[in-house]
């Protein structure tokens, strides 16, 4: 993918790569921004997600959690626990707003989607 987060496309680069996150898995808005080549563009990858709500189809944002595995983006779903919630309900383990056994979870897709 490689595309830069000036492209005007990277907000539907992060929405195909978020769809990519298997049930159950996590992944970290530093970890979408390196695989679409913008290292430094964690935060707008966290703006693209922010902006799902409003997509005609359906983009699993709560896979998406900062490099801690701390759910930071929690705010911007309806409710205060919806993306705790969500990820429960795919078997993710939360203890503290952190996703446990983080590591051992996480979905990193320069590795996942690599040719």
């Amino acid at each position: 993918m490689n595309q830069n987060s000036s492209s005007p496309n990277f907000f539907e680069q992060v929405y195909e790569v978020t769809r990519l996150i298997p049930y159950g898995r996590v992944t970290s808005y530093g970890a979408i921004a390196r695989y679409l080549g913008s290292t430094q563009s964690s935060r707008m990858v966290g703006w693209a997600l922010n902006s799902t709500k409003t997509l005609p189809s359906w983009v699993p944002a709560h896979r998406v959690v900062n490099r801690q595995g701390l759910l930071t983006g929690k705010i911007h779903f309806p409710g205060s626990n919806t993306m705790q919630e969500l990820l429960e309900s795919e078997g993710v383990v939360i203890e503290d707003n952190r996703v446990k056994d983080f590591e051992k979870i996480f979905w990193d897709p320069q590795v996942a989607l690599s040719l």
